[in-house]
């Protein structure tokens, strides 16, 4: 019959018990001491220190025999699946640090699977804005266009009283076919796939400064080494939701989106604000960014920053340190 963690740990306890037992015994029969029968008064002492001292011996041997379920529960306590990478060290000895190893590797199957489960839902999120993206620009944006060329025309036929009401409505059109547009390069940034993640950023914040919200000061770095094209998108994507919540939730006036990379080829994203601060438990936006920092091996952080405000903080680890294999993003 195999041996068990819970085997293991009760001939452990039984075998602790037995030691402290068997040497307590050892003692009282070497040691000069007797026990009457009836116990006089001045033996007491001699039972209440024995008695004493076996079980501070055996609390002493049990808390440290026992002491990686104290540190096992807490990591149960703190644990959250978005936040990976938080293990308890297995080095030790003792079969209480086998029942530690196999949790650790329950985590790690746990984290799989949920990077897995979360590409497929974001590569079908991913296809679903690139569908809608298209046909925004092909068929609406194609059918506005034609509208305007329309009007245009019938604007050099008409009356000059009629004419003026026409141009008034051409810029209505105009300026549908401008917030199509601009809807499609949020949902598929087209930019991206064709100019770099460089370009991509800095029209990024170009467009959210345009859009009368907080005015966006960007430091973006060129020339970044060891992004693949899912590491890209994640930066974009994550940036993307950022500057929203700044606009839609922050208050703020003015924002700061930076992206550079460190010496030992790490990449830091930040988001930064000078807003109301950040939000007191993490609502669907926050949690999307973190399953997608999730993906490629990041390290998400929500915090205030430096004068107030709110600062999303993104790193990338080097190339070589981030997870392989599993699903990608398209």
């Amino acid at each position: 019959m195999s041996r068990t963690p819970a085997s293991a740990l009760y001939w452990r306890i039984l075998g602790i018990n037995g030691l402290i037992f068997a040497i307590g015994t050892a003692l009282l029969a070497v040691a000069p001491v007797t026990i009457s029968s009836p116990i006089l008064l001045r033996e007491l002492p001699v039972l209440v220190i024995g008695l004493a001292v076996m079980m501070a011996a055996n609390a002493f041997l049990l808390r440290a025999s026992l002491s990686p379920l104290e540190r096992l529960t807490a990591l149960m306590a703190r644990l959250d699946s978005l936040r990976s990478r938080d293990r308890l060290s297995s080095t030790g000895n003792g079969d209480l640090f086998h029942l530690v190893d196999q949790f650790n590797a329950m985590l790690d199957r746990l984290e799989a699977d949920r990077s897995i489960s979360t590409a497929v839902v974001l590569d079908a999120q991913e296809a679903e804005r690139r569908r809608i993206a298209q046909e925004l620009h092909d068929e609406i944006g194609q059918s506005l266009t034609v509208v305007l060329l329309e009007l245009k025309s019938v604007v050099d036929r008409a009356p000059a009283q009629v004419a003026e009401e026409l141009r008034g409505v051409q810029e209505v059109v105009r300026s549908s076919l401008d917030e199509v547009r601009r809807v499609a390069r949020r949902l598929r940034p087209g930019v991206l796939d064709d100019l770099g993640l460089t370009s991509a950023l800095t029209a990024l914040a170009a467009d959210f400064s345009a859009t009368g919200g907080p005015r966006v000061t960007r430091r973006v770095q060129t020339g970044l080494e060891g992004l693949g094209p899912d590491a890209e998108l994640v930066i974009y994507r994550i940036a993307q939701e950022g500057l929203t919540n700044v606009w839609r939730h922050a208050g703020a006036r003015n924002a700061e989106l930076s992206l550079a990379q460190d010496e030992d080829g790490s990449v830091v994203l930040r988001v930064a604000d000078d807003g109301c601060g950040p939000p007191a438990e993490d609502g669907s936006g926050i949690h999307g960014m973190r399953e997608r920092a999730m993906l490629i091996g990041a390290r998400l952080t929500v915090g205030p920053a430096e004068g107030g405000g709110t600062e999303v903080k993104l790193e990338i680890p080097p190339e070589g340190a981030r997870p392989r294999g599993g699903a990608g993003i398209p």
